[in-house]
């Protein structure tokens, strides 16, 4: 069973995205926060993380560039989840070292899609 962890400060979001891969048959694990994200990331050695891009303590841009330059990290896939989409912010994702990107609020197909796309990707 892949393992997946999300990271957002805010429940709901959590709740909406554990909510749907968990109905999906994946292991859900969370965090309520960018340095949480970080820990839990090491102790999990998650599949695929999914990243809030404002949280407190560390960010999801801080959290990505952190666990990057982890030799463990290099190749997961991490998927950046934001509300405040804006033109542009896509790229500056991939380019921080982000694998995906979806915005709020979530649509479920692009999202599953998203998903699969990205733990075929960390298959391969």
């Amino acid at each position: 069973m892949k393992r997946i962890l999300i990271a957002d400060d805010k429940a709901t979001g959590r709740e909406l995205v554990r909510t749907i891969l968990e109905a999906d048959g994946y292991e859900v694990h969370e965090a309520v926060d960018g340095l949480h994200a970080v820990s839990q990331a090491r102790d999990l050695h998650p599949h695929l993380l999914i990243l809030d891009l404002h949280m407190p303590g560390l960010d999801g841009f801080e959290v990505v560039a952190v666990l990057r330059r982890e030799a463990a990290f290099t190749s997961t896939p991490i998927l950046a989840l934001t509300a405040s989409a804006m033109m542009g912010d896509r790229e500056r994702a991939l380019a921080a070292g982000f694998t995906g990107y979806v915005s709020k609020p979530i649509r479920m197909v692009e999202f599953r899609a998203e998903i699969k796309r990205l733990l075929e990707s960390e298959s391969s």
